[in-house]
């Protein structure tokens, strides 16, 4: 009965990407008794219907195959900060597979505790060739490169330690 559910509601389609109990992957089968989805690592599993029915799935293709992603990044203090908003934003523009609609947005997140915070906002087609791991990495790539053209540091976390020698502690001498 779960599988002709599920072949006549159409909520899961062959090609569609869901999660279905911590199982991520597209959805290469759907038959009578077992829905059969591909996780991202090549592993297939065989999912009853019943678990599809009963159980919170989601889809992430289901109305639209774009999703938003983000890339936080960290730059020094001091930085102009209109400058590597800007940079962001070009890196973003510039790659074939982030999406023009709705367009890349960068966010001034925080002041942290090492460097300035900043967020790229940027949306990808799931269905495209490209997966968004990919395009987060190609973006990763051309930041560092235009930061290091423009001067723009990210720094790494550093603490500073200071010792008060004012005033030593008393040392305690014991005998036996």
């Amino acid at each position: 009965i779960s599988g002709i559910i599920i072949l006549f509601e159409r909520k899961i389609r062959v090609g569609d990407i869901v999660n279905v109990g911590g199982t991520i992957g597209h959805v290469v089968a759907v038959d009578l008794r077992a829905t059969t989805i591909r996780a991202f690592d090549g592993v297939e599993a065989l999912v009853p219907n019943s678990i599809l029915l009963e159980n919170q799935v989601v889809n992430w293709t289901y109305s639209s195959s774009s999703i938003r992603r983000e890339i936080k990044i960290g730059v020094a203090y001091g930085t102009d900060m209109r400058l590597a908003s800007r940079i962001l934003s070009e890196c973003a523009d510039a790659h074939p597979h982030v999406q023009n609609e709705p367009p890349p947005e960068v966010f001034f997140e925080d002041y942290g505790d090492s460097a300035l915070l900043l967020i790229l906002d940027y949306w990808v087609d799931l269905g495209s060739p490209v997966g968004g791991r990919r395009v987060d990495s190609d973006l990763r790539f051309s930041i560092g490169e235009r930061f290091a053209e423009a001067g723009i540091a990210v720094p790494f976390p550093q603490r500073e330690l200071r010792l008060e020698m004012s005033s030593p502690l008393p040392v305690r001498v014991t005998t036996s």
